[in-house]
């Protein structure tokens, strides 16, 4: 099936709520020419994958905690490439609004008349040497003491990848699984072909946060 252009929303079953809110707000406004997915893992499924249109959710067969979003995240790559012909894959998080709603219109103005295209892009972050991230303060289940490495990647709030560099990414599996961090495991074992014309969006010009403040007004909206 050919499709340019297809949106995946990392979600998981705990926070099915952030996905609702997603399509009862900004998605509504999101390009018909972009079709998206919320991606659910489910380790006892049978199949490897499932697509489920009417609710626009893929689920697929692996754990569905935070630690494994990198795992989740390739399982979708996977399904995707042998469903879709697409030329782009563009990934944003169940805890996202989009403010601005020119925002895909104009990136996809941009990814299309760029020559030579460019294959990942994003909100660059640049890690100058290694360090010991803190994220488990944040997140509690991550280890103490993940190491960062040289690189740099795309902040998981929103990027993109080209069919080539998702069918790259799939070469390192292995690797990418092992990792905890889903952003920066995909900016870290990319192979470097695809980062020399990386596109530097402002995603945080673009994006907010989702606040608990958000759903009452939201609730009160469906119930009318």
């Amino acid at each position: 099936m050919e499709q340019e252009f297809i949106l995946i929303i990392l979600n998981c079953k705990k926070y099915k709520n952030k996905a609702l809110f997603q399509k009862f707000t900004w998605l509504r406004s999101l390009p018909e020419y972009i079709p998206y997915f919320h991606v659910i893992g489910d380790e006892t499924m049978e199949e490897e994958y499932k697509f489920d249109n009417n609710e626009r959710t893929l689920w697929v067969k692996t754990p569905d905690d935070y630690n494994s979003l990198p795992q989740k995240v390739l399982a979708a790559h996977k399904a995707l490439l042998a469903t879709y012909k697409f030329k782009y894959l563009l990934k944003t998080d169940d805890d996202q609004i989009l403010v601005n709603t020119n925002f895909f219109k104009n990136l996809i103005g941009t990814l299309m008349k760029t020559s030579p295209p460019t294959h990942y892009g994003g909100f660059v972050v640049d890690v100058k040497e290694h360090y010991l991230s803190r994220y488990h303060e944040i997140h509690p289940e991550l280890p103490k003491n993940l190491q960062l490495f040289k690189t740099k990647y795309c902040s998981g709030r929103f990027y993109f990848l080209s069919r080539i560099a998702v069918l790259s990414l799939q070469t390192r599996k292995e690797h990418i699984i092992k990792e905890y961090l889903e952003d920066y495991a995909i900016g870290y074992h990319l192979n470097q072909t695809f980062k020399y014309d990386m596109l530097h969006v402002a995603t945080n010009e673009y994006f907010t946060d989702i606040e608990k403040s958000d759903f009452p007004e939201w609730e009160k909206k469906l119930k009318k």
